[in-house]
């Protein structure tokens, strides 16, 4: 990507985003990362890491600039943020540093995003209405959130939850057949659009113990996930299921599929978070653009104090530049990943 380097909005200026930010920049040969662009508050950085930064106005002048210094779009807040203390200031400066990577790669000036952590509640309190960054890049793309889906990507295991940020309580009556339909196909045309999987393989769990025990320990397997399956299967992808999920997870399962669909957050996560805490990356699938995320929050608590650690971060930038290259070679060959049924 000689010309189109890849966003990195810092996220909160006060959490540990800057600093996994630059500490890629520093470790970027070993870590086998592209040229990339940070995008908001340079005072952000400097508050953490005394490495060299040039400042840019244009994406463009990134990759010359990276050999030698971070390369950063200024996006200012509002007044200075220290490390570790969340303000309003810095949720607006968040914010802004957000609209404009995710407006950069709609126009092509950047080849992917790569979302540093937020503050929900920071954001909240300044009027953000979005249950989180996914749903905001989504409405910025034009793209509605139902055809939009969340994977959790390590090396080996992907999992896409069905319902995500909703309490267990409300997670089965959340379940129809025509969303978990929506996020299976989302998931295959992910896998294919940025990860290059030509005839990918999708496992679905069950939402119940057991996956259901034939309709004994609840009806959701027969009601809801397994017309989904059918009308996947139907449409010509490979899927199986549903599959007890306690079951699923372990080494030769995983070897089976490509992806998991999950019924509901945890289900998902908690085995992905097992496996691959520190490498675990959220790739939003359905959009136009390339966002991808590392999968851990603000951290405010060691914010400043050298204590972060880039693995998460790294592994999301790659993620995001494989999947440039992915859908790089499917346009070349005249596919989009998008129209895929056999």
């Amino acid at each position: 990507m000689p010309h189109r380097p890849i966003a990195v909005s810092l996220g909160d200026p006060a959490g540990i985003g800057p600093e996994v930010t630059a500490k890629c920049w520093q470790d970027a040969r070993r870590l086998d990362l592209p040229p990339f662009v940070a995008i908001g508050d340079p005072r952000s950085v400097e508050a953490v890491w005394d490495g060299p930064i040039a400042l840019v106005d244009d994406p463009a002048d990134a990759p010359q600039a990276f050999p030698e210094a971070l390369p950063l779009l200024p996006v200012r807040a509002t007044e200075p943020v220290v490390p570790g203390q969340p303000s309003a200031a810095g949720a607006h400066c968040a914010l802004d540093a957000l609209e404009l990577a995710v407006g950069l790669a709609r126009t092509g000036s950047v080849g992917a995003v790569v979302t540093g952590p937020v503050s929900k509640s920071q954001l909240y309190a300044i009027g953000f209405t979005h249950p989180g960054q996914t749903e905001f890049v989504a409405e910025r793309c034009g793209i509605a959130k139902s055809n939009v889906a969340m994977m959790l990507a390590g090396p080996t295991l992907r999992a896409v939850p069905v319902t995500t940020h909703i309490p267990l309580a409300d997670a089965s009556e959340a379940l129809n057949i025509d969303l978990i339909v929506a996020r299976g196909r989302c998931a295959l045309r992910g896998l294919i659009r940025n990860f290059g999987i030509e005839n990918p393989r999708l496992a679905v769990a069950g939402f119940n113990p057991h996956a259901g025990e034939g309709g004994a320990l609840g009806r959701e397997e027969i009601d809801i996930i397994v017309p989904a399956i059918e009308r996947l299967r139907e449409e010509g992808w490979d899927v199986v299921g549903p599959l007890p999920a306690d079951t699923m997870f372990h080494e030769r399962a995983r070897s089976r599929y490509d992806a998991a669909l999950a019924m509901y957050h945890d289900q998902g996560l908690i085995p992905l978070k097992a496996l691959h805490f520190d490498e675990g990356v959220n790739i939003t699938l359905g959009l136009p653009i390339i966002r991808t995320s590392p999968d851990h929050g603000t951290a405010f608590d060691i914010a400043g104090q050298d204590r972060a650690e880039p693995t998460a971060m790294a592994a999301a930038i790659r993620v995001a530049r494989d999947a440039f290259e992915n859908r790089n070679i499917l346009a070349d060959s005249g596919l989009t990943g998008m129209a895929v049924g056999k």
